[in-house]
């Protein structure tokens, strides 16, 4: 991760601050939205080091073209296991699920700014 500037570090400290310190609501929407990001970003990874277009990745899981462009989406929500299974086994992956603690979603600023960053 590159460096950032101790203004930008201070920013974000006061972006957490203001929105994200003692709402848990906020926090459980942040963590959901950078789960679905990093879904996203993984499949498109995936895809693109296998050297496969979304056409031809939806041709070996049997579905469309819009679907692969939806689970690539980093506000698409509606990632179902039996698709991402179904995307793991073309590519000769499979799907790994971990539940963490609660804890894990009280996000502080070194985190927030992590994923601002990252």
């Amino acid at each position: 991760m590159a460096k950032m500037s101790r203004l930008a570090a201070d920013a974000v400290e006061i972006v957490h601050r203001r929105f994200y310190q003692g709402q848990p609501g906020r926090l459980k929407k942040l963590e959901e939205a950078r789960a679905n990001e990093e879904i996203a970003r993984k499949i498109d990874a995936l895809k693109t080091a296998a050297g496969l277009t979304q056409t031809q990745l939806a041709r070996l899981i049997g579905t469309t073209a819009s679907v692969i462009c939806r689970l690539e989406d980093a506000n698409y929500e509606g990632h179902s296991l039996a698709i991402l299974r179904r995307f793991a086994a073309a590519l000769n992956k499979r799907v790994e699920i971990r539940f963490v603690s609660d804890s894990a979603l009280r996000i502080g600023p070194a985190i927030l700014l992590a994923a601002l960053s990252g």
